[in-house]
């Protein structure tokens, strides 16, 4: 060691972390690997070299890899682009060793092992040999000998079912009197060992083997986007098989410095995928973006596969960027999908964020009824996308088990790090919110009451109306072997109002984490409601109408301010393009009825991705002192792109693909790029166009030829600075 440095006489060489504390460091990356001697002497090692023809020499190991082979048939792993041989854990797969001579297994002592990481330890897991016996123990890993032809030998090899899952290495090991003989390093032997959803004694293990095909080994979904009311739909390739993702998915173990001893625990693995897939602070695969300006990245409406993003993150090694919830999500499901874990995305339509843990949405007025947009701080998103995993839950009672709510969405810490989950959707449901992890805020997203509450001169807060179901209106995911939207909100939370509901939330409040019931405190006798139209095409105008019930035998008199808001899907507003101010005075038991038009003039210049457009009325009752408020949104139509292709598909022939799109604004778009994913490319085809004038359409051709047969799809999306989330697909028959 070197002494101390000229005037500090404190300084000294570092010393590795793990000194003091432990014999070796922990080992921290599957990449990482130890230098194996193709000879282990026991004792001391001799003069010269043994003579150890007698013994055993492994000529050639062969894993079985292709796709076509026993083992990535048997394993469901064949689609996997992969030259390595991938299986799931707690199934056997066959090896088959060739040797110099005839075995003789009375005699001749040879077995497997297989080791992960940089520090091999047998008491880890990370350090596996593997004996040669008569029988197959389940449970256990282990080998039995399958044939015996001249010099090869098929042993049937079966992994533990709660083995780490990752790239091992492989060596065949022979007993000598001098010492133990290895075969030489050999990356071709190499195994991947994922999660097995087939095997009963795996923590992923479904029984259904149509939801293993759909949560498993499909790589495209559909993603649902837009307002409960008016749903939209866009395809999206996960590609979880496609070339290097694999790795890539084990590169974010690896960069998230997750123990190996760690990952057989499809909970601990899901929690720390959640934290990285967002960049916030981990250095995570994606970079979240909100304000619209995506300057040195990619709109996060352009993306339409998970491919491009995770091999831009594996070979950069630097956070991709951007991205938003729905591509948070996407991500996060092949990565789920790829590891062996079924996974799926869902999404969320009027999803609170509650931003202070209080389980309600609270909105804060003046005493003129405005909102008050410095004090508000929770938000309604439009929709909120996150993931659902299926585990059981060996940390947990046997009821918690299932799906698992997942969120990559950087939107609050947990435990410190920007992650959420994994949380037991039937915990959720059941307002068993001290549950771990993260309960309390996805119970909240769903289930959270809105109150609005008005600031006094004073800066006191009297709260008035109560909204107790205006969150969490729909909660989607794609059905099973079908493109059609499944309805799973009642796994989330009961009926509003009924004896189960009620139970839940006496359940919540029970562990301190109340949701606010409805205060009567002044009389409640007008009641207002607005009125907003539906399939509003972008750059048309339309009306808004008001409504106002005096339910008293009194007069009733208020001035009531309507707002109208660009805002982002995530209910952040952008720019207040409109406000009006009207007085009204409602006779005893009659109804006001008024509208007001909106013109695409004043909101189509200040549009944000997701065209989306927020209204918001409220007032005071002047003789009661009731407040009125009631919230809106209008998610304008989003022309598609037309999409067709010439002539017959036939696979490894020429088929032209024909791309259509109008400008629906009443100016230019400028600066556009057309994303083509489904070509059979490596990376999205990206074509560029200056100008599309007003009205004026565009239409561009591309050819490619396909590479495989069946049904596919082709997915495209168009990118502007005015106008985003103009996609289109197409799907093909390919002959």
């Amino acid at each position: 060691m070197s002494g101390p440095t000229s005037g500090d006489s404190n300084s000294r060489s570092p010393l590795p972390s793990h000194v003091g504390r432990r014999i070796t460091p922990s080992s921290i990356s599957n990449a990482e690997e130890n230098e194996v001697n193709d000879f282990e002497y026991f004792g001391l090692r001799p003069r010269g070299q043994p003579n150890l023809e007698a013994f055993l020499e492994i000529w050639s190991v062969d894993v079985h890899p292709n796709p076509d082979d026993i083992n990535r048939r048997q394993h469901h792993t064949a689609l996997y682009d992969c030259s390595n041989l991938i299986v799931r854990r707690g199934q056997p797969f066959q090896v088959t060793i060739t040797v110099n001579r005839a075995i003789d297994l009375e005699k001749d002592r040879l077995w497997i092992e297989f080791l992960i990481g940089r520090y091999p330890d047998r008491t880890k897991g990370t350090y596996i040999p593997i004996l040669i016996k008569e029988q197959l123990e389940k449970g256990q890993w282990g080998a039995k000998v399958v044939s015996i032809w001249n010099n090869a030998l098929t042993l049937s090899v079966m992994s533990s079912p709660q083995c780490i899952v990752g790239r091992f290495r492989m060596y065949v090991a022979v007993m000598t009197p001098y010492g133990i003989r290895r075969t030489v390093r050999d990356k071709d032997t190499d195994i991947y060992i994922l999660f097995n959803p087939w095997c009963e004694e795996d923590a992923v293990y479904l029984d259904n083997d149509a939801e293993k095909e759909e949560y498993v080994l499909n790589d495209i979904g559909c993603i649902y986007y837009g307002k409960f009311t008016e749903v939209v739909s866009r395809t999206w390739f996960f590609d979880q098989f496609e070339r290097k993702i694999l790795d890539t998915c084990i590169y974010i173990l690896d960069r998230a410095q997750m123990p190996l001893q760690t990952r057989g625990c499809p909970v601990k693995i899901s929690r720390v995928v959640s934290a990285m897939i967002n960049s916030k602070d981990d250095g995570g695969v994606l970079v979240g973006c909100w304000d619209g300006e995506y300057t040195n990245g990619i709109s996060p409406t352009a993306w339409n596969s998970s491919r491009e993003i995770l091999q831009q993150y594996a070979e950069t090694g630097l956070p991709v960027c951007y991205g938003q919830c729905w591509v948070f999500a996407a991500v996060l499901n092949t990565v789920l999908r790829c590891l062996g874990i079924p996974g799926r995305v869902i999404t969320n339509f009027s999803s609170a964020h509650d931003n202070d843990a209080n389980l309600t949405t609270d909105i804060i007025l003046d005493e003129n009824g405005k909102k008050d947009t410095n004090l508000t701080k929770d938000s309604i998103w439009n929709y909120h996308c996150w993931n659902e995993c299926w585990m059981a839950r060996i940390d947990l009672p046997p009821e918690y088990s299932g799906w698992q709510v997942i969120d990559a969405t950087p939107q609050e810490t947990s435990e410190g790090m920007f992650r959420c989950g994994p949380a037991s959707v039937n915990a959720i449901k059941h307002g068993q919110v001290y549950l771990p992890y993260d309960v309390p805020f996805i119970y909240a997203e769903v289930n959270s009451d809105i109150v609005y509450w008005t600031k006094q001169k004073d800066g006191s807060l009297i709260k008035g109306d109560v909204k107790t179901d205006e969150i969490g209106k729909l909660v989607l995911t794609k059905e099973i072997g079908s493109d059609s939207r499944k309805d799973i909100t009642n796994q989330y939370k009961y009926e509003e109002g009924s004896p189960e509901e009620r139970m839940a939330l006496n359940t919540a409040i029970q562990y301190g984490l109340k949701k606010e019931q409805a205060v009567t405190e002044v009389t409640m006798d007008v009641s207002l409601n607005m009125h907003v139209p539906e399939n509003v095409l972008l750059g048309t105008n339309f009306f808004v109408g008001i409504e106002l019930q005096n339910n008293s035998n009194e007069k009733r008199s208020t001035t009531v301010f309507l707002s109208g808001t660009v805002v982002f899907y995530t209910g952040v507003p952008k720019i207040e393009f409109m406000r009006e101010t009207i007085k009204v005075t409602v006779e005893p038991h009659q109804v006001h009825q008024a509208q007001v038009k909106i013109k695409s003039k004043d909101y189509v210049d200040h549009l944000v991705e997701q065209s989306i457009l927020h209204f918001f009325i409220s007032g005071r009752v002047n003789e009661t002192g009731q407040t009125l408020a009631v919230q809106k949104t209008v998610t304008l139509q989003i022309p598609k792109l037309n999409m067709r292709v010439e002539g017959p598909v036939m696979l490894g022939h020429e088929v032209t693909l024909v791309i259509e799109f109008t400008n629906p604004l009443r100016k230019p778009l400028e600066h556009l790029i057309l994303r083509i994913d489904g070509l059979d490319t490596q990376k999205a085809k990206l074509k560029m166009f200056s100008i599309l004038q007003d009205n004026a359409t565009l239409t561009t051709k591309e050819v490619f030829v396909p590479k495989k047969r069946g049904q596919r799809k082709v997915i495209a999306s168009l990118d502007s600075g005015v106008l985003k989330q103009v996609i289109g697909e197409l799907e093909l028959n390919v002959t």
